[in-house]
């Protein structure tokens, strides 16, 4: 897409401008390469859409410039900063500790879903100011309304006649909602003087000391929604390498982050799209609450760990991927168009993991871990040629690449089938002996042998992705309850 021939002249300035004040570097081309996605997420942006973009402070301010071109700027509706880490040490600086989460909607009718936080201390300490024996606290709420009526609500009950004060009783809905949640039953068809008494006889009302005083609701800090969310986070903590969570993707977000998110701006059934994927945490966290997704990297890393984290997480899911070969002739296909992708594909089909870099891999494609004596954990080389000329020599180097690295097995990937010379090359490999039993130190694994089920023989591999927990799926991002939300 040429942004300078497209629809939108708000946007052809804005970047023509940047482009103007800032020059040509890495910077812009990013600028650039953000403007015509974010052009085409707003076109398949549903009218009740939100987007949210998630940057650092370093780029945040240009971004907000194409937000705005894109999605006009009375579509804004939050900035929030989120602490993404504890504390950093910078000299010359304050400590960088925060992202940037931009919120824009499609139009006025987006969805939205009110979130809240937890009551801090002295909110709690000045306003839930009783407390039961078993330890709960509450306020104490008015059962009556302003003025005087006519019928039940007029009503003298023991003794406290509501219009002697110039009211009339008038519980709040409160009060029937939790009757009926410890209950189980409703009050409405009931004379209002009995739905009191029931209220009564299960703890809802107190009693002042007061021989005249009136009677009066008790309204629990349990059941009070919180806070409503602010744009300053400081509750979600970052990654750390002993999360539970943490799979080992360097850029991976908290789940609970993009729970948030997504509860905030989508409704069970409704489709999440993340068009830059990384290890999945989107579609993780939308199908643990019950959203459809769409999930989109460039990378077979990434595309291989987000397949593993949703099984692991979710037993039985489907879901189709597309863009990975199927059959002999797309892996073909991808082996021609773009090398590395296939070479990274590979490694993930035998149970190994690639390189992310292009280039100077020292004959190095990828590695796979497998158990060794004594329930050690060890380490194979895996060696991808894509290509259709492949000789001796290759097979050759790659036993050279295991004796340099000290690395006991090696796979060889290839398209086709070896040649006699490349047998020979790898049967001058020793075989390894292994309490798993006996292994060859140099195997080949073709394409055809890939798709036609058949693995290498080689001691039980590792998993190069830590296996995800399994997730429990809900609707709901907190019961509405106090506490539910960070619970």
């Amino acid at each position: 897409m040429d942004i300078a021939s497209g629809t939108n002249r708000a946007l052809t300035v804005m970047m023509n401008a940047m482009h103007s004040a800032i020059g040509e570097n890495p910077l812009m081309a990013y600028l650039a390469m953000m403007a015509v996605r974010l052009v085409e997420l707003h076109r398949v942006l549903k009218p009740t859409g939100s987007l949210y973009l998630h940057c650092d402070p370093t780029a945040s301010h240009y971004l907000k410039l194409v937000l705005d071109a894109v999605f006009g700027a009375e579509n804004f509706r939050s900035e929030i900063i989120w602490k993404r880490t504890s504390a950093h040490n910078s000299a010359n600086r304050y400590g960088p500790a925060h992202d940037v989460i931009f919120f824009y909607s499609k139009n006025e009718s987006f969805i939205w879903n009110a979130l809240y936080g937890p009551y801090d201390d002295v909110y709690v300490d000045a306003f839930f100011t009783h407390t039961d024996e078993d330890g709960r606290r509450w306020r104490r709420t008015d059962l009556t309304g302003p003025g005087t009526r006519n019928g039940d609500s007029a009503l003298p009950w023991r003794g406290r006649n509501p219009t002697d004060r110039k009211r009339h009783w008038q519980p709040p809905s409160y009060f029937y909602d939790k009757y009926e949640r410890i209950t189980g039953e409703k009050l409405d068809e009931l004379p209002l003087i009995e739905r009191l008494e029931k209220m009564d006889g299960v703890g809802l009302i107190h009693w002042p000391a007061k021989a005249d005083g009136m009677p009066q609701g008790k309204r629990y800090l349990e059941d009070a929604p919180g806070i409503p969310l602010q744009d300053i986070w400081v509750d979600i903590k970052p990654m750390h390498n002993m999360s539970e969570e943490r799979l080992g993707y360097p850029t991976q977000k908290p789940r609970a982050l993009l729970e948030r998110i997504i509860a905030a701006s989508s409704n069970p059934g409704d489709v999440v799209l993340d068009p830059f994927c990384g290890c999945g945490t989107a579609v993780d966290a939308a199908q643990k609450l019950d959203r459809q997704w769409i999930g989109i990297d460039v990378t077979h890393i990434a595309i291989g760990m987000i397949e593993a984290r949703m099984r692991d997480g979710y037993p039985g899911i489907a879901f189709d991927t597309i863009g990975v070969p199927k059959d002999l002739a797309s892996a073909e296909r991808l082996a021609q168009d773009d090398p590395h992708q296939f070479q990274q594909w590979i490694c993930w089909q035998v149970g190994g993991f690639p390189r992310e870099k292009k280039g100077g891999d020292k004959g190095v494609d990828g590695w796979f871990n497998y158990l060794a004596a004594g329930g050690k954990i060890e380490t194979g080389v895996i060696s991808v040629k894509a290509g259709d000329n492949v000789n001796p020599n290759m097979v050759r180097d790659l036993g050279r690449v295991m004796e340099r690295d000290k690395h006991s097995f090696g796979l060889f990937v290839m398209k086709g089938m070896p040649t006699k010379g490349m047998r020979d090359e790898a049967a001058s490999q020793p075989v390894i002996e292994t309490e798993f039993g006996r292994f060859p130190a140099l195997q080949f694994v073709t394409l055809a042998e890939l798709f036609q089920g058949l693995k290498p023989k080689l001691p039980p591999l590792i998993s190069p992705v830590k296996k995800a927990s399994r997730v429990e799926t809900r609707k709901s991002h907190q019961p509405g309850a106090q506490g539910g939300l960070f619970g």
